[in-house]
């Protein structure tokens, strides 16, 4: 073989790589994008109100680990909300003190009061097949 088609072929294979290294960079960009569009659709907004009730993210449970501990604790009472995102809210206890809390610490407490009554319907025996 000579040196000048060695070459050639060389640079072709080159040229051949950097195609599939552009192919699948932008494969991956399209894939990251579809996938943030995605979720950023099913994304779920947080209404918060005051007086409404919240619990709160234990966050140093991460150094403490337990199965059966509640991450959640609470319930607190929302006594103002800040246009940042933080969230004051403030203990059960009559003289507890309010405090500031990132507003992606706490979700909507839902007690019992708030379910609705289902009605139950009877479903139909099947005959014995014999």
């Amino acid at each position: 073989m000579r040196p000048q088609s060695c070459e050639e072929e060389r640079k072709l294979q080159l040229q051949e790589l950097e195609e599939l290294s552009l192919e699948s960079y932008e494969s991956a960009m399209w894939y990251k994008e579809k996938t943030k569009l995605w979720h950023d659709k099913n994304l779920g907004v947080k209404e918060l109100k005051v007086g409404q009730n919240v619990l709160l993210f234990q966050s140093k449970l991460k150094l403490m680990p337990g199965k059966l501990k509640s991450k959640w604790i609470g319930p607190f009472t929302i006594v103002g909300l800040r246009a940042n995102g933080a969230v004051e809210i403030q203990g059960s206890a009559p003289n507890s003190i309010p405090f500031l809390v990132n507003g992606h610490r706490v979700k909507v407490f839902r007690d019992n009061s708030e379910l609705c009554i289902v009605d139950e319907v009877p479903l139909r025996a099947l005959p014995d097949i014999a």
